[in-house]
């Protein structure tokens, strides 16, 4: 009599962990797949459809900002191949001291009035000396 019962326990059980489980995978993957684009490709899509993104480019030499009274700077990011091809970046953090003109960055956050500005939550620059090979003469 105690054997028939038992069964059903385990199997409600099984059931509830699969659940469970299956609503941490979704959760995490629809939290954590963003965009990564560059700025050309991001001018292209439609706003609505892109959310959460991460951006490439050149931070341009023109219109750097530093945010008055805090932490955060404002500055156009430039497409790699097409210069001509600009958003405007607003960050509040803390700036990485390789930050300044002409050096690769990518820059995490939200589209805002329209495709023409974006709002970063993170940013990150690419210091490409640092993977260059050493010179070992001498």
């Amino acid at each position: 009599m105690a054997k028939k019962g038992g069964k059903g326990v385990y199997l409600a059980a099984l059931i509830l962990f699969l659940g469970g489980l299956g609503y941490l995978i979704y959760s995490g993957i629809s939290q954590d797949s963003v965009y990564f684009l560059n700025v050309s490709e991001a001018l292209a899509m439609d706003e609505s459809a892109l959310g959460q993104a991460r951006l490439f480019g050149k931070v341009a030499p023109q219109n750097i900002q530093p945010k008055a009274g805090g932490l955060g700077v404002s500055f156009d990011l430039n497409d790699q191949k097409n210069a001509a091809q600009t958003i405007r970046v607003i960050y509040s953090g803390a700036v990485p001291d390789t930050f300044k003109e002409g050096v690769e960055v990518i820059v995490e956050g939200i589209f805002v009035n329209g495709n023409k500005e974006f709002k970063a939550t993170s940013l990150i620059t690419k210091c490409p000396s640092k993977y260059e090979k050493k010179n070992r003469e001498g």
